[in-house]
């Protein structure tokens, strides 16, 4: 798919430059660039969800898993 998108002369000079650098095109560049920040945005939707779940009541914690967790723990000296 073709599109047009308007760029910061110095954002384009950039993607040309690290286009070069990387030998790849300079769509392939900013299809790279694009997915990325499109995951980022998934993950940041998923981490809001997980946000919302745990959100809705106090965790409780398990009392034996609690004592084993800090018996793993090293004796470290504060």
């Amino acid at each position: 798919m073709k599109t047009a998108v308007s760029l910061p002369d110095e954002l384009f000079r950039v993607a040309e430059t690290t286009a070069r650098r990387l030998r790849v095109s300079r769509s392939e560049l900013y299809a790279r660039a694009l997915a990325e920040f499109l995951k980022g945005q998934r993950e940041d939707t998923i981490t809001e969800r997980l946000n919302d779940v745990y959100s809705r009541r106090a965790a409780k914690l398990d009392s034996g898993l609690h004592r084993a967790q800090l018996k793993s723990l090293p004796e470290d000296a504060w």
